[in-house]
Order: structure tokens, then C-alpha cells, then sequence
């Protein structure tokens, strides 16, 4: 074996954890952790892809990274934007049927404005 094939046997690529662990926080994002997996997934991506920059190709696993700030932004946008529906909900702008009617309406309209 010459000293450039024993060289190349020691710097084998190896898989960076952040990057495995940032795709499994992206995908249970969606399974159960949602917002939390999410900031996760891209947290741990950005510290994935700084090592493996840093790493001079011998360490792999940027597609993981890639996968899982992917996800990981992809879920913080959907919970912003599910947290936007359920306050327009609540407040009544989009379902303004529910809260003009019935019995709430007329405890609303009793409360004196002066």
C-alpha cells in the first residue's frame, strides 16, 4: 500500500451528525414537533453546512443540510401563516358569521360603549 492510498484510507468522508440531525428535525416538523422541529432543522443545517465548509471535504452530508433548512423554513412559514389564520379566526374578520350571530351577538351588543 503506498503512503498516498494509506493518506486517502484515513481521510475517509464521514456524514456530518448536524446534517443527520437537521433533516430529522425537519421531518418531525411535520409528524409532531411543529414550529420547534422547525427552528431546529434550521439551526442545526446552518451549523451542518459551516462544518462541512470548514471541513475540507472531508466531511459529507450538504444534501441532508440542504434537505433540512429546506424543510425547516418551509415549516416556519406554514406556522406563521396557520398562527395568522386561527388569530383572524378568532378575532372574526374572516368568519364574521359566527361571531355577528346568535346569542354572543346580543351579549356583545349589551356591553355599553360609554
Amino acid at each position: 500500500m503506498t503512503e498516498n492510498q494509506e493518506h486517502q484510507k484515513n481521510l475517509e468522508e464521514t456524514t456530518s451528525l448536524w446534517a443527520i440531525f437537521s433533516l430529522i428535525s425537519g421531518i418531525a416538523n411535520y409528524v409532531g414537533l411543529w414550529f420547534i422541529g422547525a427552528i431546529v432543522a434550521v439551526i442545526t443545517g446552518y451549523f451542518a453546512k459551516n462544518e462541512i465548509k470548514k471541513s475540507n471535504d472531508r466531511i459529507g452530508g450538504e444534501g441532508l443540510a440542504n434537505v433540512g433548512l429546506i424543510l425547516g423554513w418551509v415549516g416556519i412559514a406554514v406556522s406563521i401563516l396557520m398562527a395568522c389564520l386561527i388569530i383572524l379566526i378568532a378575532v372574526g374578520v374572516i368568519g364574521g358569521s359566527i361571531a355577528l350571530c346568535g346569542p354572543f351577538s346580543d351579549m356583545i351588543n349589551q356591553i355599553p360603549l360609554y
